[in-house]
């Protein structure tokens, strides 16, 4: 069966780094465009980035571009975001899901928290 299980968030000071990972079953992660999607207290959900299934092309929204790089380990079967230069803006509860659009699968989220 498809599952999705994140791991990585925590607690963090303003400035600091996390990488989330993502690590897939019943599918490549190779396979299919991959995303990244956060929500925080009180908000919808936002789509924060993706990586094209063929080309790796990657996608980040404008708030995070130069601080977020999405990547992906074929062997591991395992979608990683790492997060660089945390800002207060950046707490939430990140999901990983499968394709850009319709997204299929979720995981169950990881939650990161940047605190002074």
């Amino acid at each position: 069966q498809v599952q999705l299980v994140e791991s990585g968030g925590g607690m963090v000071q303003p400035g600091g780094s996390l990488r989330l990972s993502c690590t897939a079953s019943g599918f490549s992660v190779s396979d299919y465009d991959m995303s990244w999607v956060r929500q925080a207290p009180g908000k919808g959900p936002e789509w924060v980035s993706y990586i094209n299934v063929g080309s790796g092309g990657a996608y980040y929204i404008a708030s995070v571009k130069g601080r977020f790089t999405i990547s992906r380990d074929s062997a591991k079967n395992t979608l990683y975001l790492q997060m660089n230069s945390l800002k207060l803006e950046d707490p939430a509860l990140y999901y990983c899901a499968r394709r850009l659009i319709n997204l299929d699968f979720w995981g169950q989220g990881t939650l990161v928290t940047v605190s002074s």
